[in-house]
């Protein structure tokens, strides 16, 4: 292929790739900062948070889960000089004597709570912290309890927890990385950064090791995020190429699907941004910046050598791609690579990709509803969204995570980070006032005035996460505490945010849309403040909320509960009008939700969101008396979606068949 044929091909890759796999530069850049802002307003005294993995360095790629590494602040790990002990901190140190490079034993030198020592093994007279009973201690947690590697991972596989720990100094293992480079990257500040955080330790040994279950994994994450964040967006597209190849087209093989993983990918990245300077780097070299990333694989392969990046001897192919398996790769590959850069579209993902139709640079307007499109439809983020301070009493005891936030939005310069951190905040006290008993019969009235108006102080400030599911949740309140007047003039400006050109997660965007993102003032605009402008979000109802409509509550018992805002917003007008005896606007409304819910009116499409509007229409017929109605859509509800744990339907026509 001629050099002007291949830079042509590499800029259609690029804006091909853009504009429909990984996104912009400005959302990847987004996507990192709202990880950042996220980790940062969750760590508490105890725990500290790390959003890692792809998504934690900004790509969003089919199929990849969720990894978060949870650190435990209140244990600290020495390498090669001892520290001053604190008096509250258990201490480890590192042993890497007769330990495979890259992997180390952590002994206990001081100890200061209970748990420590049902973590450890004795061995020669000391006490190993054991990687194996860390996790088999740790499973369960927030139902997280299946053991996969170093983590604990969903039913699902679509999250994964590491619980690891940290050494806050540079380790001799890795200390001939810090003068290796004699390259412009990466630069001496990063490198420094990277040096001043430390290292992390997550609890895995080496396979088939005689010591195993007391060795854990030395990982470099952290170090590994920030030499990422250093990449050009070419780089970054160039590492979305290869997991692309790798996950739809290299392990679609049985015999190749377990020898390749991301990371080693990520490793041949490093090692070649090391040998290359980053001018090379750019969107019209795409295409032989790919080629050779690929042909280092087959040569790692062939030689099965893929060293370590900061720990070189460890040679992470050892005992692992020989053999026969090694032969059937390299035949794979080899094969692969004989079609050059057309071999990535063997993926489903890039078989409809035609140069001609990307030859154009894609407009700014465009680009910006590209961004506003990546993060609206993001599964990782509105997943994170979901699990952001799950455990509200104990963040807000121990840590003071409002008072922390708000000092954040006060002191910030920059109004895209005040608007994250206002979107955080908002999250967090729509969570925190669900947490608030509004009535006790123990508590005399001065309480429980107080703890009304903490809870409605709360919900006044947890509506700038979207455009209307804050108030929705406010009229929830209302509604708990039987101020029926308030709820209905609080849902007529909530109904009236369900306008044409707002919009709902996971939806097509309209031309109607894209036209409206291309407004000067939309522009400027943050995406979590389009959100707060644009977004009709669910409303979402923590396990056992106390502000969950008792007509709820069986709905409510396994865990969170979510539905369409513009059902519940309807289904909150008629429990008012029922309880007011407004017998004629109450059917109105019932023949309205009937409308709602046959036109998919701001209903997403996901068959747990349909049935529960068709369970909510079940539950407002039922209390109105008409039972026939009720039964047809508690069964149209079961039909669409049957698990009985989250859809009530079936108990609930069991229920009625009881009368």
């Amino acid at each position: 292929m001629a050099e002007t044929d291949t830079t042509t091909v590499s800029l259609a890759l690029y804006r091909y790739l853009c504009q429909n796999i990984v996104g912009t530069e400005n959302s990847v850049k987004t996507i990192r900062l709202m990880n950042t802002v996220r980790d940062n307003v969750t760590n508490t005294k105890f725990l500290g948070t790390i959003t890692s993995g792809s998504f934690g360095e900004g790509i969003e790629l089919r199929g990849s889960d969720l990894d978060i590494m949870e650190v435990n602040t209140l244990y600290e790990i020495y390498a090669d000089e001892k520290p001053r002990f604190k008096e509250n901190v258990t201490y480890y140190r590192m042993k890497t004597d007769d330990v495979k490079p890259g992997f180390t034993q952590l002994i206990l030198e001081q100890n200061v709570t209970k748990f420590a020592l049902e973590r450890c093994e004795l061995f020669n007279g000391k006490q190993y912290l054991s990687s194996s009973l860390c996790k088999q201690q740790l499973s369960g947690y927030s139902g997280i309890n299946i053991i996969h590697g170093p983590c604990l991972t969903d039913k699902k596989g679509v999250l994964d927890v590491a619980f690891c720990l940290h050494c806050k100094t540079w380790i001799s293992q890795a200390s001939q990385w810090i003068s290796r480079s004699n390259n412009s990257w990466p630069n001496h500040d990063v490198k420094q950064s990277i040096i001043n955080h430390g290292v992390l330790f997550v609890p895995i040994g080496v396979k088939g090791s005689l010591k195993e279950d007391i060795e854990w994994r030395i990982s470099f994450s952290v170090g590994e995020k920030m030499l990422i964040s250093t990449f050009t967006h070419t780089q970054l597209l160039c590492y979305a190429l290869m997991k692309i190849l790798l996950k739809d087209v290299i392990t679609t093989d049985t015999e190749c699907s377990d020898l390749l993983c991301s990371y080693f990918l990520k490793t041949i990245i490093f090692w070649i941004s090391e040998e290359l300077p980053q001018s090379v780097w750019k969107p019209e070299n795409l295409i032989p910046c790919f080629m050779r990333c690929f042909s280092r694989l087959i040569y790692c392969v062939k030689y099965s050598a893929c060293l370590h990046y900061f720990i070189p001897e460890n040679n992470m192919f050892e005992n692992k791609i020989e053999g026969r398996a090694r032969k059937l790769l390299l035949d794979k590959l080899y094969t692969l690579h004989s079609y050059g850069w057309r071999c990535v579209l063997f993926s489903d993902q890039l078989y409809n990709f035609h140069v001609s139709m990307w030859m154009n640079p894609i407009e700014s307007t465009t680009l910006r509803t590209i961004e506003f499109a990546k993060t609206l439809n993001s599964k990782r983020i509105y997943m994170l969204r979901g699990m952001f301070a799950v455990d509200i009493n104990m963040i807000d005891k121990e840590n003071n995570l409002y008072n922390r936030v708000i000092s954040k939005i006060v002191s910030c310069d920059q109004s895209s980070l005040k608007y994250l951190y206002t979107y955080y905040m908002s999250l967090w006290c729509t969570k925190y006032a669900q947490s608030i008993p509004l009535t006790s019969p123990r508590s005399s009235n001065k309480h429980q005035y107080k703890q009304y108006n903490s809870c409605l102080c709360a919900l006044l400030q947890s509506i700038h996460h979207d455009a209307v599911s804050g108030w929705l949740m406010l009229a929830s309140f209302f509604y708990q505490s039987k101020q029926y007047s308030n709820v209905l003039s609080v849902l007529v400006f909530s109904l009236s945010k369900f306008t044409s050109e707002k919009l709902y997660r996971f939806m097509n965007m309209s031309d109607i849309h894209c036209r409206l993102l291309t407004l000067k003032s939309f522009q400027k605009k943050s995406i979590v403040r389009l959100w707060k402008i644009m977004l009709v979000d669910f409303i979402t109802f923590e396990k056992k909320s106390l502000l969950i409509p008792n007509e709820l509550q069986m709905d409510n018992e396994n865990g969170q509960y979510i539905v369409s805002s513009i059902v519940y917003a309807y289904f909150l007008q008629i429990l008012c009008h029922y309880h007011l005896n407004n017998v004629r606007q109450c059917q109105d409304c019932i023949n309205t939700l009937h409308l709602v819910i046959a036109e998919n009116y701001f209903i997403e499409k996901e068959a747990c969101v349909k049935s529960r509007a068709y369970n909510i229409l079940g539950i407002v017929l039922q209390l109105t008396g008409d039972y026939e109605a009720a039964r047809q859509a508690f069964m149209h509800s079961l039909e669409i979606y049957t698990n009985h744990r989250y859809n009530t339907s079936r108990k609930r026509l069991l229920l009625m068949s009881s009368l």
